[in-house]
């Protein structure tokens, strides 16, 4: 008779090897995708840059064992030509799996030689990200051992910051926001200002600045603001494994055509206020390989015969974070 917790207790364990395997398996894809895209960093080529880092990733995903699918890309499929919304990926021999990334999150920073560039994956069982289209979307986020619900998306930015303080028992002042420098924050930003609190303007990469909110060494205390609604789901993956909360809202332009897409994806509420949980759910992972040097991580450095690389992995279900240092032979990849 055969043993029901033996077995029980083996298939566990092999779940556990696979999602280990998983892990491993992330961050070998960024790498590949960061080592590729750094050999344009400060050549002002974001596009070069962005189109070496969309080979590598696809090149790395499709020697995996999974059959994925792409549900947050590079854009759908008739403006860009590969890693889209809908793409299939890998062996086709494996669990059913669907991807988030963006294989150079801050291009622009990648060109310039600016901090916080990164390639950025997310996996998760299939149906469990929010099928978004690529369209912008508003968000605010904070780091964990908060209050459940101390920010809101519907409250001013000024409350926001009145709650968060009393939350952390300090003064509006002793906090940091991270807003994207755009015109359309013009008066968000100054409202952030009025209210007392510093402000982190970035000019791309809100991935990063919405993960910089909910690291162990925090370096901002709330995220303001709209940006790309691909970059939220990846930031909301990643909230997922470190704690922390977020809102967010899909934002649409007068173009009838962005709310037919978001209709065929599924959306049927335009107005729907999204929690990261909602954006991300199930057991998660994410990880991310630094191009440039950032608050989270190193970029990629090449010397005497070496590449080094600097990436993170989390994994939503044990709440793991960890951190990889990678060297190998160098090579153009």
């Amino acid at each position: 008779m055969k043993n029901v917790s033996n077995e029980l207790s083996q298939d566990k364990e092999n779940e556990e090897n696979l999602n280990r395997n998983f892990a491993l398996e992330a961050v070998r894809v960024t790498e590949y995708a960061a080592l590729a895209c750094s050999f344009w960093i400060g050549k002002g080529e974001k596009d070069a840059a962005d189109q070496a880092a969309v080979n590598a990733m696809r090149d790395s995903l499709n020697t995996m064992d999974i059959d994925g699918t792409v549900v947050i890309g590079e854009g759908e499929r008739d403006k860009a030509p590969m890693l889209y919304i809908g793409e299939k990926v890998g062996t086709g021999n494996g669990p059913a799996i669907d991807i988030a990334l963006d294989p150079l999150e801050g291009t622009n920073l990648c060109a310039t030689g600016s901090p916080n560039s990164l390639a950025v994956i997310a996996f998760a069982r299939k149906g469990c990200f929010l099928h978004a289209p690529d369209v912008y979307m508003d968000k605010i986020a904070v780091g964990n051992d908060l209050p459940l619900g101390v920010v809101d998306l519907d409250t001013s930015a000024k409350i926001n910051l009145q709650n968060l303080a009393k939350a952390r028992k300090c003064d509006i002042s002793d906090l940091t926001a991270v807003i994207l420098e755009r015109d359309r924050h013009e008066a968000l930003i100054a409202e952030v200002r009025e209210a007392g609190a510093r402000i982190n303007l970035i000019t791309d990469g809100d991935v990063a600045g919405i993960i910089s909110t909910a690291i162990p060494n925090p370096t901002a205390d709330i995220y303001f603001g709209i940006g790309g609604s691909p970059e939220g789901v990846l930031a909301a993956a990643a909230l997922r494994a470190t704690g922390g909360q977020m809102q967010a809202r899909l934002v649409f332009n007068d173009d009838q055509g962005q709310i037919e897409r978001a209709r065929k994806m599924g959306i049927t509420d335009l107005n729907k206020k999204y929690t990261h949980e909602e954006m991300a759910k199930g057991d998660v992972m994410f990880a991310a390989s630094g191009v440039t040097n950032g608050f989270m991580l190193n970029g990629v450095k090449h010397y005497k015969g070496r590449n080094i690389t600097h990436s993170i992995v989390m994994r939503s279900s044990t709440r793991t974070v960890r951190t990889i240092t990678t060297e190998q032979t160098l090579q153009k990849v």
